[in-house]
């Protein structure tokens, strides 16, 4: 099954989160890349909360260090605000692995990663392989 065009409204939604520029810049490209609709990009754990509340993503994407918080926070949050949320966290070496609780990341990437390393985070289990 191929996904919809990113600009469809049948295009999952994601958010990215990053208090690096360049960080979101990079991820905002690579989920187009798979066909999700970017609805947004936060700073900070409070952007990132309202973002989450107002646009109902499919997908959030948050790097371990936000502006005035820790991703892992906005994980929490948004898992609480919006059950079923796929979230991704994107860390330096030394991050914790997805611990398998609700309010953990369901996926973890190490910096440096590489694409297909973000294609398998974004993948729903037991769902069609996504295609570039």
């Amino acid at each position: 099954m191929t996904p919809p065009p990113a600009g469809s409204d049948a295009a999952p939604i994601a958010i990215v989160a990053s208090s690096d520029e360049e960080t979101r810049v990079l991820l905002r490209g690579l989920l187009r890349l798979y066909h999700f609709r970017v609805a947004g990009d936060a700073r900070s754990l409070a952007e990132t909360r309202d973002l989450v509340r107002a646009e109902r993503p499919d997908l959030l994407v948050a790097d371990a260090e936000l502006a005035d918080g820790s991703g892992l926070d906005a994980i929490a949050e948004g898992k609480r605000d919006r059950p079923g949320l796929r979230t991704v966290l994107v860390a330096r070496g030394t991050a914790p692995p997805a611990r398998g609780d609700p309010a953990s990341p369901d996926a973890v990437l190490r910096r440096p990663f590489r694409i297909v390393d973000l294609a398998d985070a974004i993948r729903v289990p037991g769902s069609a392989a996504t295609a570039a």
